[in-house]
């Protein structure tokens, strides 16, 4: 379960703007996560909630939005939407995908006080 390191990175995260930015308290943390990203979203809410406790985001809402799985089709020369790796295009039965989007997460949005 990586999702509690994940979340102890966010929390640090976190930290290190509050003291930047000078605010007191996290209230909402929109997380963008990729479909290809390895991350179960009900594991990060749980690890989220867990890693918070006691911290300046005790409470804090974590909203997740979901990103697509977005390739480069070498074939078609335009993006394609995969569900996995390795998937094959959707428009010419290729195999030659980039992916260019949804294997990452980020922190896209802070509500705070």
């Amino acid at each position: 379960m990586h999702e509690m390191s994940l979340c102890e990175g966010i929390l640090q995260v976190l930290e290190d703007q509050a003291e930047a930015q000078q605010f007191k308290r996290v209230k909402t943390v929109w997380l963008e996560i990729g479909a290809l990203a390895g991350v179960e979203p009900s594991a990060m809410l749980f690890s989220f909630d867990v890693v918070c406790r006691g911290t300046l985001a005790d409470g804090c809402k974590l909203e997740i939005v979901d990103q697509p799985a977005i390739a480069w089709c070498m074939a078609c020369g335009d993006n394609v939407e995969i569900n996995q790796r390795y998937d094959a295009c959707p428009r010419c039965g290729g195999y030659q995908l980039q992916v260019t989007h949804g294997d990452q997460m980020r922190i896209k949005e802070l509500e705070v006080e």
